[in-house]
């Protein structure tokens, strides 16, 4: 007789024959209770969506700078980092909607640490229950400093666990593609970049573009966690990120006149472009990265440049350093993609802010 599983009654090796476990999950509604966030942090989340949504509209000529480390893996020195970033932010608050990367989730082409949130203790434990605790109490933390958050949308799931948090977020060049992540940007409520795919194509992300501002029906979960048909009104603040892609950079301004006027026909938005000035645009060598923000400011200097703002991966100090599991870490170093140090992320914050201010 087939042996039968008492829950489903269907025979064992039927389903789930490549499983070890199911690891159940908190409600993302009792996350939010055990890490709330204050009117004060709120206030901050919604401020500066209504601002980047006016930039991209042209209606705040501001610079959206979008900038931190590649993927936090330390929440103490994420937090730190942020410290700083605070200060710079409010020194150049008059020409910059300065928003920091805390980003929890990595994308990956084959395998590796896949952030925060899967992998908290680095060691292969994928205490995920553990990690989106420390990712919402680190967004609540660096909010407290009043600094929006940004994070890479990854998982469609998570969003639910802290997207009350956060004021801009990207789809990424792996998942651009996804219908799935198209129909999660078209309910949620904060601005969104889609960057152009892997190897340079930037028709996908137009693509993505014309899906995420239109209504959609799809399966999801609530506050509760129940599963659910979610149906959705539509992203209206969304845009395109060039990042550059396997056949070189696309930074150059043919390149982003001709993203501003593709995403323009779409959504009506004076600036609709955002350039990543790492990856594909680097040729992934983070000190070339100012090479490409010096680009980026002579374009913005032009009359209707397109451009809503920039991206910079950085972190307390410059470099990479590889991670095993139990290795000791350099501090404040990436264990993903290499970063610029805070000294030159300083610098180049206070150029655009210098542009923006001798534009006017």
């Amino acid at each position: 007789m087939t042996a039968t599983d008492p829950a489903t009654q269907a025979p064992r090796d039927v389903q789930d024959r490549h499983i070890a476990s199911f690891d159940a999950l908190p409600r993302p509604r009792a996350l939010r209770d055990e890490f709330p966030a204050d009117p004060a942090r709120y206030a901050t989340v919604i401020r500066v969506r209504e601002e980047i949504a006016a930039a991209l509209r042209g209606e705040d000529d501001r610079m959206v700078v979008v900038v931190g480390p590649c993927s936090i893996h330390d929440p103490e020195l994420a937090v730190e980092y942020a410290e700083h970033l605070r200060k710079a932010a409010e020194s150049h608050a008059g020409e910059l909607i300065v928003v920091m990367r805390t980003y929890f989730e990595k994308p990956r082409t084959s395998i590796g640490w896949k952030g925060l949130i899967y992998d908290p203790a680095l060691d292969g434990s994928y205490d995920a229950s553990r990690g989106l605790r420390m990712a919402r109490k680190v967004l609540t933390e660096v909010l407290g400093l009043g600094l929006p958050c940004a994070v890479e949308v990854l998982d469609t799931i998570t969003p639910q666990y802290y997207a009350d948090l956060i004021s801009w977020a990207a789809i990424g060049a792996r998942t651009v593609e996804s219908q799935v992540h198209r129909q999660l940007a078209s309910g949620l409520s904060f601005p969104i970049g889609f960057k152009n795919a892997t190897d340079g194509r930037v028709g996908v992300a137009v693509n993505a573009l014309s899906a995420a501002v239109e209504p959609h029906a799809f399966f999801g979960v609530d506050e509760d966690g129940v599963c659910a048909v979610v149906r959705t009104t539509g992203n209206p603040d969304s845009h395109l990120v060039l990042r550059g892609g396997d056949q070189g950079p696309n930074h150059a301004r043919e390149h982003v006149a001709d993203a501003a006027a593709r995403a323009q026909a779409v959504t009506g938005h004076r600036r609709p472009v955002m350039v990543d000035c790492s990856h594909g645009n680097s040729g992934k060598d983070h000190r070339r990265q100012a090479t490409v923000a010096d680009d980026l400011l002579e374009q913005w200097r032009q009359p209707d440049h397109g451009l809503l703002g920039l991206m910079l991966e950085s972190n307390l100090a410059p470099g990479r350093q590889d991670w095993e599991p139990h290795r000791p870490l350099q501090r404040g170093v990436s264990i993903t993609d290499a970063c610029i140090g805070w000294d030159e992320t300083e610098d180049l914050l206070e150029r655009c802010a210098r542009t923006v201010a001798d534009t006017r």
